[in-house]
């Protein structure tokens, strides 16, 4: 058996045959014990023949008329005294057929033209009180409210099975295209039992590794792409190795390649760690001004050795929770491609400053700032406003994707403008609450 489904209305069914099993052995038994020789109708009809025969013999027929028609009022049965051959003491009518029809209380009552006929006999067994009656229901007649009720049941379970299969199926299913490669597949659900985590954590997990198979493609992608221009030059450099005539400046750019070549996979690797793997990231408090005043003094040497300042403004204590070092990495690079735009005897200006639960920073170099139309794609890997810059020049085009991702990776958005003159790179973050 291999279908949920099934299984979950076999199990229903089964609980409800078992369940109707119990009442009847229940019922059976609770009858036994009222109708039985010393059940409570026992009691009942020996009560009833003490009154009448009582009734009888302390004022005759008029009192035992009485005591009958009282008793009529409440019973729907009819009861008959009659002496021990059958007469009836009421009437005068002969009785006896009806007493014929006597069985011991452990056995069940005859029927007469319809009626069941039970005789119970006085204490000193000179009467007999025959009582005549409609029969007990058939079990037969309730067989159309039982199968109502198991209609009901079944269709109940029924109901209760498509609840819980059909969800596990559509997440399998769920589960099957996103193993084929449907990277964008989700369930969605919005069920809070079992179910709802079930599907809930496997958005999770496909989220997840869509986010680390998205990013291992793009650092495929961004390696062929990029290590193509290296190799080249690296291969050239070792073929000018063996046949220059100055070996050891060969061997110098030789090892120029390799160091630019051992930057630009480290940088990738940065970049790749940075987008998939946001939850690694261990979360901590951070003081926003203290990174800002750690980035400014690091990037104070290689400010003066290009001829321009670099300040800080705005020094407030802001606090904040993420990656203290994803995060100074991420401002760093801002600030260095600041330094590097920025021409001789210019200053470049870093910013911090609250806007109600964000933090807002803002690094501005007075460089030729990026044209309108490219400023979007600045935070793009390898992108590059000039491109016939190389890394000797203008770097490999990862710092601020690598700012970018970083940034994004602590719930917060990264953006540039043209400050008319230079560009200012707008970072903005969540405080902690």
């Amino acid at each position: 058996m291999k279908s949920l489904y099934v299984k979950i209305l076999l199990c229903s069914l089964l609980t409800l045959l078992l369940s109707l099993g119990a009442f009847f052995v229940i019922s059976t038994s609770v009858t036994r014990g009222v109708a039985g020789p010393r059940g409570l109708i026992a009691d009942v009809h020996a009560w009833q023949t003490a009154e009448a025969v009582k009734a009888y013999e302390s004022g005759g027929a008029a009192a035992l008329e009485t005591y009958m028609t009282n008793l009529h009022r409440f019973l729907k049965e009819r009861e008959y005294l009659t002496d021990s051959k059958g007469k009836d003491l009421l009437t005068g009518e002969d009785r006896s057929p009806l007493l014929e029809l006597s069985r011991p209380p452990t056995e069940r009552p005859r029927e007469y033209n319809g009626h069941i006929v039970m005789v119970n006999a006085s204490s000193d067994g000179r009467y007999r009180l025959i009582i005549v009656a409609d029969p007990p229901i058939p079990l037969r007649t309730l067989f159309p409210y039982y199968f109502l009720i198991l209609v009901a049941v079944v269709l109940v379970c029924w109901l209760l099975a498509l609840n819980i299969a059909n969800p596990l199926r559509e997440l399998a299913h769920a589960v099957d295209r996103f193993g084929r490669g449907e990277l964008d597949v989700r369930f969605n659900s919005r069920r809070s039992d079992e179910i709802g985590v079930l599907s809930r954590s496997f958005d999770r997990m496909a989220d997840r590794i869509g986010t680390l198979m998205t990013a291992e493609r793009r650092l495929l992608q961004d390696v062929s792409h990029e290590l193509r221009s290296p190799l080249a030059r690296l291969s050239f450099a070792a073929e000018l190795t063996r046949t220059a005539d100055d070996r050891d400046a060969a061997a110098a750019r030789l090892k120029k390649e390799i160091d630019r070549l051992t930057t630009l996979v480290s940088t990738l690797l940065e970049v790749t760690r940075a987008e998939g793997d946001p939850s690694a990231a261990p979360l901590e408090p951070v003081r926003l001004d203290e990174v800002l005043r750690d980035v400014v003094e690091d990037c104070q040497v290689e400010a003066q050795a290009r001829g321009c300042k670099i300040g800080l403004t705005g020094n407030l204590a802001l606090p904040f929770r993420g990656d203290r070092e994803l995060l100074r990495r991420a401002v760093e690079n801002v600030v260095r491609n600041a330094i590097r735009h920025a021409p001789p005897e210019s200053s470049v200006d870093v910013n911090i400053e609250s806007a109600g639960q964000m933090a807002r920073v803002c690094v501005r170099d007075s460089g030729p700032g990026v044209p309108e139309e490219l400023l979007p794609r600045i935070f793009q890997p390898f992108f590059r406003v000039d491109d016939s810059r190389d890394s000797a020049t203008g770097g490999v085009g990862l710092g601020l994707a690598i700012a970018s991702r970083a940034i994004a990776v602590h719930h917060g958005r990264v953006w540039a403008e043209n400050g008319s003159p230079g560009l200012q790179v707008w970072i903005e973050l969540p405080l902690a609450s």
